[in-house]
């Protein structure tokens, strides 16, 4: 049984814009890079169909994923500071103990 190999994003796109420049053949860049050319076919199409999205100025699935998160530590952030002054108001009602300053 053969291991499948893990490629690092950055040699994705380097292959990945090898095949879009068309300067080699699919099989001179299967020799060169030792992926097959199922696979740099893959990359190619990938690599093709997000180009778009990278010009249409509309934030993709992970600009909203980062917004909604951003989104949540604000109202963690506001829920504490309402407890906080809460707790400060109610402390400051209590009647100070004997023998504490």
């Amino acid at each position: 049984m053969a291991m499948r190999k893990k490629h690092s994003v950055e040699f994705k796109v380097k292959v990945a814009v090898d095949a879009i420049r068309q300067l080699k053949t699919v099989n001179e860049l299967t020799t060169e890079y030792g992926v097959h050319a199922t696979q740099i076919t893959t990359w190619k199409k990938q690599a093709l169909a997000a180009i778009p999205a990278a010009f249409s100025g509309k934030p993709g699935p992970a600009d909203d994923r980062q917004q909604a998160e951003i989104d949540e530590l604000h109202r963690q952030i506001g829920q504490l500071i309402a407890e906080r002054d809460w707790l400060k108001k109610k402390s400051s009602a209590l009647p100070s103990r004997p023998g504490k300053t």
